[in-house]
């Protein structure tokens, strides 16, 4: 696999410190009474968002700033395996259902508990999750092993939460119904490379009426860096990278057909609500059911940073 340079945090390292900063403001500049800075990250499998992660947050721990962070991954939040496997049985025609991924699959319940118990301030439990669990299935790991925060030490400031879908807004019925029937009319037409035409539009409908729930994680966001491919097609081969690397350092990973069927699971999310977030995740948009998040406007909460094949940043703008 291709080291991965880290080109994206020139950029986002002056965005980030000037939301904070505007952040702390909002509040006076009075530490005790100003809530954790919570960043989303939102990129493709594969497009660097784990380098970058590690590359804010050390820069952020680090002097000048010294602050504590904490980086809570959407993976973390995944049902258990045995709720996974609940949702999967009910939900036997819905393919998008069947494995962990999709909207649908995280317990957002959880999510709702973490979140405000950080920007509370309390003790907070990070939840992790173990993606070798079950030979590839995944459960998540016993709570009385997860990092507890803002507990004998200073209290978290920043919040970095990143994952695949961070960001996703969903679509009002009749938009869905449109993209959908768009895409099996190119699929029947010929030369169709995406995945959404292949799905029942009542599995999409499931899945977009579960992503109106992640509102109040996307509400819970005072920032958002989003790192688009300039060909979403580029998520194949970054994911056949990745196993490559992990076969070839840990012996075990998926073949090339199990990474396709893997990715093939995503797609039809990429296709559908990539666009809401290359025009503003913050931004209130008819047939979406955007709120304006925490209580201040939109513009200029968002960086979008564009890469090519090769994760190299080719254009930025600031939203």
């Amino acid at each position: 696999m291709p080291e991965i340079i880290d080109d994206k945090s020139q950029y986002c390292i002056p965005f980030l410190l000037e939301r904070l900063k505007a952040h702390q403001e909002r509040f006076g500049n009075n530490p005790a009474k100003t809530p954790p800075f919570c960043l989303g990250l939102n990129g493709v499998q594969g497009a660097g968002k784990t380098v970058l992660v590690s590359t804010l947050q050390s820069t952020l721990r680090s002097p000048p700033y010294s602050l504590p962070v904490i980086t809570l991954s959407l993976d973390d939040l995944y049902l258990t395996h045995e709720q996974q496997l609940n949702l999967a049985r009910s939900h036997p025609d819905n393919p998008l259902l069947q494995h962990r991924g999709q909207p649908g699959t995280h317990d957002l319940p959880l999510a709702k508990e973490v979140f405000e118990s950080l920007r509370a301030g309390r003790p907070t439990a990070i939840p992790q999750y173990d993606k070798s669990a079950y030979a590839g299935q995944g459960d998540r790991i016993p709570q009385s092993q997860w990092e507890v925060v803002n507990e004998g030490q200073e209290k978290i400031k920043v919040v970095i939460f990143e994952g695949w879908c961070v960001g996703f807004r969903a679509w009002d019925d009749e938009v869905l119904r449109e993209t959908w029937d768009g895409a099996v009319m190119r699929k029947e037409q010929g030369g169709y490379n995406g995945r959404l035409g292949y799905v029942p539009f009542e599995a999409v409908r499931t899945v977009n009426n579960a992503l109106k729930q992640y509102d109040l994680i996307t509400d819970q966001l005072d920032a958002l860096i989003h790192i688009d491919a300039q060909d979403l097609h580029y998520v194949y081969d970054w994911r056949q990278e990745q196993e490559r690397t992990l076969l070839a350092t840990k012996g075990t990973g998926m073949t090339p057909e199990q990474v396709t069927h893997f990715v093939n699971g995503y797609y039809p999310s990429y296709e559908l609500f990539t666009e809401v977030l290359r025009a503003g995740t913050f931004r209130p948009i008819p047939h979406t059911t955007t709120a304006s998040g925490p209580s201040v406007g939109w513009k200029g909460r968002q960086l979008h940073l564009i890469v090519d094949k090769n994760r190299k940043v080719q254009e930025v703008h600031s939203i």
